[in-house]
Parts: structure tokens; C-alpha cells; sequence
């Protein structure tokens, strides 16, 4: 394998997470999100998104590479009031330090490859240095694969969940959350 890394994005490298967005979900997602889900998204100005992510205040994106290629990219910062909330719409005690994992993405071609579990660490370091003390993330209740993943870094449903409408389908969200002090084995 090619020297594998990740860095801080940089707003070069919007392009370049909206293709690796665009791939993955056609590749990973379809049946999970439908056909209208992902027209929208290819009707989006997804560089121009991943520009103001990027730049914005707070925010923390970082890329994976492998060589020369950027394979992967991950969003994190703090978790809003309304991701953190309980069911009940209470907050917990540690709401205003839980990060919140918004996005990771590895394109299909380069997983299996320790991408994932650096994206996630690094992010987890730096959402450790902006003072969260856990995280969370939610998943689709279908994507075994992410699933899997965050539960093999030790991360746990939490037993709050949310359904969001793709336009196609409704998808089961499974919110999960565990520790930000990961290292890589």
C-alpha cells in the first residue's frame, strides 16, 4: 500500500470530496436512499457546499489519501442542540461537549484499507483539542457496513433514533456514541 494519510482539508480539495460524495453514495447508497435522493444530489452544487464546509467557522473536515489519491473525507465539530437532544427533546449533562461525527465517507474502491479508522481518529483528536469530551453519529439503520464500524471503534446505539424522508423512501436513523480517546491499532 501507498503511504496513507490524513490531513486537514483545504479548499482545494472541495471538488474532489464532492466527487468522492457523488461516487460513493451512487455506489453505496441507492437502494438504501432511492433514485430522487440522488438526483437531488447530483443536481446540487456540491463543491460550492463542500467550500463553505470547509471554510466554515467551527467546522472540522479532514481528507484521507493513499499516495497521491484523496480516498476518503470526514466532517466533524460540535454537536448541535437538536443532533444531541434526547427523545424527549432533554439534553443530556455533557451536551455542550459531545462532538458530532456529521459525515464519513471512503470510496468502495479504497476500503478495507484503514482509511475509515483514520478519518475517525484524527477527527476525534481534534474534536478532543476543541474540548468535547464524546461523540456521536448517526447511521442508517440499513448500512450494516458503517454500522459495523463504528462498532468495532466502540461505538453503541444509544437507543435514540430519527427518520428522514428521501423523497423515495423514509430511512431508520440509529444515533450512536462513544469515546473520543481512539487510537489505531
Amino acid at each position: 500500500m501507498s503511504d496513507a494519510a490524513v490531513r486537514p482539508a483545504d479548499l482545494s480539495d472541495a471538488a474532489e470530496i464532492a466527487r468522492i460524495q457523488r461516487e460513493t453514495w451512487h455506489a453505496a447508497y441507492e437502494d438504501l436512499l432511492g433514485k430522487q435522493a440522488l438526483a437531488q444530489l447530483d443536481a446540487t452544487d456540491l463543491a460550492g457546499t463542500w467550500t463553505e464546509t470547509i471554510d466554515y467557522p467551527g467546522s472540522l473536515v479532514y481528507v484521507a489519501t493513499e499516495g497521491e489519491f484523496t480516498v476518503g473525507f470526514c466532517v466533524a465539530g460540535r454537536a448541535p442542540e437538536d443532533e444531541v437532544a434526547q427523545a424527549d427533546g432533554s439534553l443530556p449533562e455533557d451536551a455542550d461537549t459531545t462532538g458530532l461525527i456529521a459525515t464519513l465517507l471512503v470510496e468502495p474502491r479504497w476500503g478495507r484499507r484503514g482509511h475509515a479508522g483514520r478519518l475517525l481518529a484524527t477527527a476525534a483528536a481534534g474534536l478532543r483539542a476543541d474540548g468535547a469530551s464524546r461523540g456521536i453519529a448517526w447511521v442508517a439503520q440499513g448500512d450494516h457496513a458503517t454500522l459495523g464500524f463504528y462498532r468495532r471503534a466502540g461505538w453503541n446505539p444509544d437507543g435514540t433514533v430519527r427518520t428522514l424522508d428521501t423523497g423515495d423512501r423514509m430511512v431508520r436513523e440509529v444515533r450512536l456514541t462513544g469515546t473520543l480517546d481512539l487510537t489505531l491499532s
